[in-house]
C-alpha cells in the first residue's frame, strides 16, 4: 500500500459538498459522548423509516437466525441493530478525530497478554474478527494498544479515502494496510511475526468458499482462514469488542489462540469458526452488522432468501 500524502487535487470543486460534510462531522463530535449516542439513536431510527432495502436485510436476517423469538422480540431486535448503525457512525467520526486520550479513557481490554506472547516469540496472529457496528473504533482502540495490520479496500471517493485512512492509521504508527486482494502481502505480515486483523464472517460467494451451518442455516463460508494460517505459520487469535450500556464505554476481549488449527479438513475448520460466531453474535445480537446479505449465496438448486 502507498504511503498517504494529500493531493492538491482534493481541493478540486467537486469534493467540496464533502469537504463540508466532514468539516460539520467534526464539529458534531465535539459534542459529549452521551449526547453522540442519543444522535446515534436518532440517525438509527431514521434510517429504519427511511432504508427499505436495508430494513429487509436485516429483518429477514434475524428471522433466519433467531426463529425462536416471537414476532415483538424480533421487532425490537430490528429496531435496536438500526440504533447501533446509527450509532456506529458517530463512533467512526469519533475513532477518526477525538485525542487519543480521551478515546483511551473509553475502553477495557482484557487478553492483551496474548498479542503480547505471540509477539515475544515472532509469530504471527490472525486477529479473527467478525463485523460488529462497532468495528471501527474498536479497532482504534486496540491499534492505541499493540500494532495491528489491517486487510484494506480503497474507498471510489479519493477523499473520503484519504480522510479515513488518516483516520484509522494514527492509532497505528507502524501499522501496514494490506489490500484485500494481495494474499502475498498478508502472508508476508504473518511470517514477520505481526498481528492482523481479519473476519471471515461475510458471503464472499461460492469460490472458496464451503456450505456450513450458521445458526442451522447453510451459509458460504471462506475456507481462507486455515490456509492463512498454515501457510503464514500463525495462530488464529478470536477477539470482539462491545458497547457497553449506559455509556459505559467498551470492551474489547481477545481470547486464547485456537487449538489444534488448522484441522483435519477445511470443513471442520468452517464448522469451528462459525460456531464461535453464533456464540459472539448470541451474546449481543443487536450489535451486529445484519444489513450485509450474510445468506446470499445458496447452495445449487435453492432459492434466494432475500
Amino acid at each position: 500500500m502507498k504511503h498517504l500524502r494529500f493531493d492538491i487535487a482534493f481541493l478540486h470543486p467537486r469534493y467540496w459538498l464533502l469537504w463540508c460534510g466532514l468539516a460539520l462531522l467534526w464539529l458534531i463530535t465535539l459534542l459529549p459522548y452521551a449526547v453522540l449516542l442519543q444522535l446515534g439513536r436518532a440517525l438509527g431510527a431514521l434510517m429504519l423509516r427511511t432504508a427499505s432495502s436495508r430494513r429487509h436485510i436485516v429483518t429477514r436476517n434475524i428471522e433466519l437466525c433467531f426463529a425462536q423469538l416471537s414476532d415483538t422480540e424480533r421487532e425490537h431486535l430490528v429496531r435496536e441493530n438500526f440504533a447501533s448503525m446509527g450509532i456506529a457512525f458517530f463512533e467512526m467520526a469519533m475513532s477518526w478525530w477525538w485525542p487519543k486520550k480521551r478515546l483511551r479513557r473509553l475502553v477495557k481490554i482484557e487478553g492483551l497478554d496474548h498479542l503480547r506472547k505471540a509477539q515475544a516469540q515472532e509469530q504471527g496472529v490472525i486477529l479473527m474478527a467478525i463485523h460488529f457496528t462497532t468495528l471501527e473504533i474498536g479497532a482504534a482502540l486496540l491499534g492505541q494498544q499493540h500494532t495491528i495490520d489491517g486487510m484494506y479496500r480503497a474507498h471510489k471517493n479519493p477523499v473520503f479515502d484519504y480522510v479515513q485512512r488518516r483516520g484509522r492509521e494514527r492509532h497505528n504508527a507502524d501499522a501496514q494496510a494490506i489490500e484485500r486482494e494481495d494474499v502475498r502481502g498478508m502472508l508476508k505480515v504473518l511470517r514477520q511475526g505481526r498481528a492482523i486483523w481479519y473476519a471471515p464472517d461475510q458471503d464472499y460467494g461460492p469460490k472458496q468458499s464451503l456450505f456450513v451451518p450458521l445458526f442451522g442455516v447453510p451459509a458460504a463460508t471462506v475456507t481462507a482462514t486455515s490456509k492463512f494460517a498454515k501457510l503464514g505459520r500463525a495462530q488464529v487469535v478470536p477477539m470482539r469488542q462491545t458497547r457497553l450500556p449506559k455509556g459505559q464505554g467498551y470492551l474489547i476481549q481477545i481470547e486464547p489462540p485456537l487449538q489444534d488449527f488448522p484441522g483435519d479438513s477445511d470443513e471442520h475448520d468452517c464448522l469451528r469458526i462459525n460456531q464461535w460466531i453464533e456464540q459472539a453474535i448470541a451474546q449481543q445480537p443487536e450489535q451486529y452488522l445484519w444489513a450485509h446479505r450474510r445468506f446470499k449465496t445458496r447452495p445449487e438448486g435453492e432459492a434466494t432468501l432475500y
